[in-house]
């Protein structure tokens, strides 16, 4: 049942016309009822909200706009600012996965598949997801196929935006993503997470760091909607601790090995030939090179071939385009 606080809220939202508000409200009370064991309820309430959004909605409603530091609102006419939307098309197939990764993707794929009749017992599907480890592991890819997987878009938060030098601008800003979060069900990422995540304990503007730390860990705390948020770091020795208890999972991403790296290439030449005399020694010329380094010096070889009409990649070839890749990181 609505408390009496949410019943104002409904009165003084339709008074204003304010949908958007009205409508947050009640996917308020929704996961209210559905937390309780009123599942049947629940989703009656999701239906009529999703019926309503299709009457009024505008296709450039997506991000919220800040007022104050106190406030914000969804403003229609700033579509683009704090938000990039994509429809994933990835699937499992276009990763190389260990089977430890791979299991717990599958396992939060599988809880939220089962929403309903596990939020009937009370309980409630993982939700959050922290992925950390370096650059060009997979941390992206997989909320694209998250997303892609449960048919759902992906909002990509623009970190770039949402972080202002102007204090309490940022906490707001963050109110006011949730906000949408809250009403719009969706895979959200917040890619270098690190830049909201650090520690609190950290010398430099710590009064700031501590506002926009502890305003994100209560949003999260309060988070009730099917929505699915995720995190990703390259830093994750720069988290603040606190933070690993909101998550329902902490996945570590890292350096394929010997195997992934050879299934990756293997993967990359399905349709164009390469000739193999040594694998060892193009595993040798790998090393130290993550999932994506790997892919480009692929596809380069490839792309090599096709403008010199040559029908067949040759080892060398791949070897001395992977080495080159090895030489950035000196």
């Amino acid at each position: 049942m609505a408390s009496a606080n949410q019943i104002k809220q409904l009165v003084r939202h339709f008074i204003k016309k304010d949908e958007k508000r009205f409508l947050s409200v009640v996917l308020q009370i929704a996961a209210h009822e559905a937390k309780i064991g009123h599942t049947k309820v629940a989703e009656e309430l999701r239906n009529l909200v999703d019926n309503a959004k299709l009457t009024f909605s505008s296709p450039a409603s997506l991000v919220p706009e800040v007022l104050s530091s106190n406030s914000s609102r969804i403003d229609l006419a700033r579509a683009n600012e704090l938000f990039s939307v994509s429809h994933p098309t990835l699937t499992f197939k276009n990763m190389i996965l260990s089977s430890d990764i791979e299991g717990k993707l599958i396992r939060f794929l599988d809880e939220n598949r089962n929403s309903t009749k596990i939020r009937q017992y009370g309980l409630v599907p993982r939700r959050h997801l922290l992925l950390y480890g370096p650059p060009g592991t997979g941390k992206t890819m997989s909320a694209s196929v998250i997303a892609h997987e449960l048919h759902l878009p992906l909002f990509t938060v623009r970190m770039d935006s949402l972080m202002t030098k102007f204090m309490g601008e940022t906490s707001a800003k963050l109110r006011s993503i949730f906000e949408y979060i809250n009403s719009h069900k969706g895979v959200y990422l917040f890619d270098e997470f690190d830049s909201i995540g650090t520690k609190r304990s950290v010398t430099n503007d710590v009064g700031e760091i501590r506002r926009v730390l502890n305003t994100f860990l209560q949003l999260l705390d309060e988070h009730e909607s099917d929505s699915l948020i995720i995190s990703a770091t390259n830093h994750k020795e720069i988290l603040d601790h606190a933070l690993y208890r909101r998550f329902d999972d902490v996945i570590e991403y890292d350096r394929p090995t010997e195997l992934s790296i050879i299934e990756l290439i293997e993967s990359r030449f399905i349709s164009f030939k390469l000739n193999v005399v040594n694998t060892e020694v193009i595993v040798e010329a790998a090393q130290g090179l993550s999932y994506a380094e790997i892919r480009k010096s692929c596809d380069d070889a490839i792309k090599y071939s096709l403008i010199n009409n040559v029908k067949t990649v040759e080892q060398e070839l791949l070897v001395s385009l992977l080495m080159e890749r090895r030489s950035y990181q000196n």
